[in-house]
């Protein structure tokens, strides 16, 4: 399997987890910082990323049975043509041709098809061969995305009949009878989205969108074990003064099918625990995600054991925890945090799925923008380790300037065998203009690693490095370091005759250069002459572009006579001074 260069994108956390042949297993207990390393016969903990060719994303449906991930887009574009599928191990499989754009995706629950909605109709491939066995009609041929579910045997999908304000216009929720589309009766305002599954093989759960508008969307679930669905719980969630109501991203359910997840962004702790039968609160809660996280994705492990929590969030904030399913195991989560222009910085919504034993977790992650997507396998890690700064940061000069190179110097230790791939630091800089974000650096064999940096402001500046983790080292605690940023320091080099007579004059030349940034233009020196009868102030010298400069003088008086020149400074250059003395004669 390929291996991704995390270089601190991903930070596994808090807990040890091993890996077998049956699936995710906690260690009991966990070591503080598994000195022991992994167990023997453990599988590698990994992260294989492929980059996904959409620009927008629907749904993605894990098939165990033949080991196949498949991808659609979200695009409303009626020529955006085919479902993406990938194997277990990242690496693209081939693709299924649609002849519009396909959005909505439901397996059946022998593994057996693939249905796929696209504008005109419901597709059906059978998973084998690849190869198109069905078409179902739809009653409208229109651009909105379709949700697909398959339970009781049967397909059903929403059908929203605009071609504009998807989210918002009436969607209804239809099943097919061989060809033909049947409206099952049931509708509300804006998009809809199904859940299906084999865990609750004749239980379809919908649950209305909050962009629709609807100050308290509703989420309820259908028996469709008989010619007709019928309906079960329903429920809203906003309290008595209209708070908290749903902000559903998804929504899994366990492996026996007794308990409903949803991925609530308007929920505090991000994921809400239900009992199927009549949606109230499980006894016991998730814990939140963390400060500043908001839930965009849910998913149980086939086997029962762990669930996938997902969420959007920034920096090295948890954009995934992957724990117990039951929330009274007090084993704490394994904790991913995405960053990175290269795999994705958060968890796109609807954007985890297991593999039906648990060894493989598959992630679709996306930009802040939302305009890339990446596909990550996670294999969790048989162990984790713990990772520290030690010692202090320094700096290189000690003394910064500003537009001058400084590099922040420090170490990081890391607990467990020695990284197979280079582990990166990053750091922030922060002064009166905000935070600036600098290039991550590699450390080397022993951890030593140095930040580069050209400071742009002068003041006060605190430095703040960081190590995120990677598939099997724990973050470590930040570390800072406050500075004081000094202008840039110039200097006048003077260039004088020995002697001069008072007739003749004198002409005295010099340079000015400065550190850091370049001088500004239009310069003008000062200079002063000192004899005999004191000490006055001539013409001010003109620098010119290239940093030269000319003094003449008639001097007044015969004996010793010293010029000084100088320079007053500005914001980013400190102020210099230099002095030549000349012998005077008649």
């Amino acid at each position: 399997m390929n291996r991704i260069r995390h270089h601190g994108r991903i930070a596994a956390t808090l807990a040890a987890l091993t890996l077998s042949t049956a699936g995710l297993t906690a260690l009991a207990p966990p070591a503080a910082h598994a000195a022991d390393g992994p167990v023997a016969g453990d599988t590698v903990a990994g992260d294989t990323v492929a980059k996904l060719p959409i620009s927008s994303y629907s749904a993605m449906v894990v098939d165990s049975v033949h080991e196949r991930v498949y991808v659609t887009d979200d695009r409303r574009d009626r020529g955006a043509n085919q479902v993406h599928i990938y194997n277990f191990e990242g690496q693209k499989a081939g693709s299924l041709p649609t002849g519009t754009a396909p959005s909505g995706m439901a397996l059946s629950a022998d593994s057996g098809t693939l249905y796929v909605s696209q504008s005109s109709g419901i597709l059906a491939f059978d998973t084998v061969t690849q190869e198109r066995t069905g078409f179902a009609f739809t009653a409208y041929d229109v651009g909105c995305p379709r949700d697909l579910a398959f339970a009781g045997g049967k397909e059903w999908h929403t059908e929203t009949p605009t071609y504009y304000d998807c989210d918002t216009y009436r969607t209804w929720l239809y099943g097919t009878n061989g060809t033909q589309p049947v409206n099952t009766g049931w509708n509300a305002l804006g998009r809809l989205r199904l859940t299906s599954g084999p865990e609750a093989p004749d239980r379809v759960v919908m649950a209305q969108a909050r962009s629709t508008g609807e100050p308290n969307p509703f989420l309820t679930t259908f028996d469709a074990s008989g010619d007709t669905l019928v309906r079960g719980p329903e429920r809203r969630f906003a309290d008595s003064e209209g708070q908290g109501a749903l902000d559903m991203k998804d929504v899994a359910q366990s492996a026996d099918g007794r308990r409903i997840a949803v991925a609530d962004a308007a929920y505090g702790a991000g994921t809400r625990l239900l009992d199927a039968a009549d949606l109230s609160d499980a006894p016991t809660a998730y814990q939140p995600l963390p400060e500043g996280a908001k839930a965009s994705a849910v998913a149980f492990s086939g086997d029962g054991k762990y669930i996938a929590r997902g969420a959007a969030a920034t920096g090295s904030t948890a954009d995934l925890l992957v724990q117990p399913a039951d929330p009274a195991d007090g084993t704490a989560p394994l904790e991913f945090a995405f960053e990175g222009a290269l795999d994705g910085d958060r968890i796109a919504p609807r954007g985890l799925g297991w593999s039906k034993d648990g060894a493989r977790l598959f992630a679709v992650t996306t930009n802040t923008s939302g305009n890339e997507y990446w596909l990550h396998v996670i294999q969790p890690p048989a162990a984790q380790y713990d990772s520290r700064f030690t010692g202090t940061l320094s700096t290189t000069p000690g003394k910064p300037v500003v537009g001058e190179p400084l590099g922040i110097r420090g170490r990081l230790e890391l607990d467990g065998p020695a990284p197979t791939e280079p582990v990166r630091v990053t750091a922030v800089r922060h002064d009166a203009n905000g935070d600036r974000k600098l290039a991550p650096v590699e450390a080397d064999a022993d951890g030593s690693f140095t930040v580069l940096d050209v400071p742009s402001l002068v003041g006060d500046a605190t430095y703040t490095v960081s190590f995120t983790g990677d598939i099997t080292h724990r973050p470590a605690e930040d570390i800072t370091l406050s500075v004081a940023v000094a202008k840039a320091p110039t200097t006048i080099t003077l260039t004088a005759p020995a002697e001069a007579t008072k007739s003749a004059g004198l002409t005295i030349t010099g340079t000015l250069t400065g550190q850091g940034r370049p001088l500004p233009a239009g310069i003008t020196l000062s200079v002063q002459r000192t004899d005999r009868k004191g000490t006055g102030t001539l013409t001010s010298a003109a620098v010119a572009p290239d940093g030269t400069f000319t003094v003449n003088d008639l001097p007044r008086a015969v004996g010793q006579v010293t010029y000084e020149v100088g320079y007053s400074g500005d914001d980013l250059h400190s102020a210099a001074t230099a002095s030549a003395t000349v012998r005077v004669r008649n």
